[in-house]
């Protein structure tokens, strides 16, 4: 079942400084569980969205390089802290300091991926809005959206270089 993806209406979708969204996927990105804070901001019920990629929140105004970042990062077993702008059911958005890992079984094989995040302080949001306004540029420019991305991953990369921080380091000063 296709969800189709909503006219963003500017408004936020408000959740609370003290809740944890959660969620877990399979190997493919596909969603095995949401918590309530999730199905709340979101406005999806869990049977929606059990099954379908976790990309069914994502704001079109979320740079595809930083998830391009995010994907490198799990997949090589290790661990992500990103800002992510995403898209409830009805169009509003939300921000989130997402925390991504990898799930492990008991012989150390990834089965999965797991998301904690929490509401960032607006200053934060403030901080990380010229840089991600400034990669969706870069990956608008070319025809091909796959060009595009890389292009803006390289723009982030060269800019992270520039300010002599790591992504973590970046991630972590805002």
């Amino acid at each position: 079942m296709a969800i189709e993806k909503p006219v963003p209406t500017g408004r936020e979708s408000p959740f609370h400084e003290d809740e944890f969204i959660v969620t877990k996927t399979d190997l493919k990105g596909r969603l095995t569980y949401a918590n309530d804070v999730f199905l709340r901001v979101s406005r999806f019920t869990s049977r929606d969205v059990i099954g379908q990629p976790h990309s069914i929140i994502r704001h079109p105004e979320m740079p595809r390089s930083i998830f391009n970042l995010l994907w490198e990062r799990i997949e090589a077993k290790s661990e992500i802290f990103a800002y992510v702008v995403n898209l409830a059911s009805n169009g509003d958005h939300y921000w989130v300091l997402a925390h991504v890992t990898p799930s492990f079984d008991a012989a150390g094989s990834v089965v999965g991926y797991h998301s904690n995040r929490r509401k960032p302080d607006p200053r934060q949001i403030d901080a990380i809005r010229p840089l991600y306004a400034r990669l969706m540029e870069e990956e608008r420019r070319p025809s091909n959206r796959k060009d595009g991305m890389q292009s803006a991953r390289a723009l982030l990369d060269s800019i992270l270089a520039g300010k002599g921080v790591s992504y973590d380091e970046f991630i972590l000063s805002v």
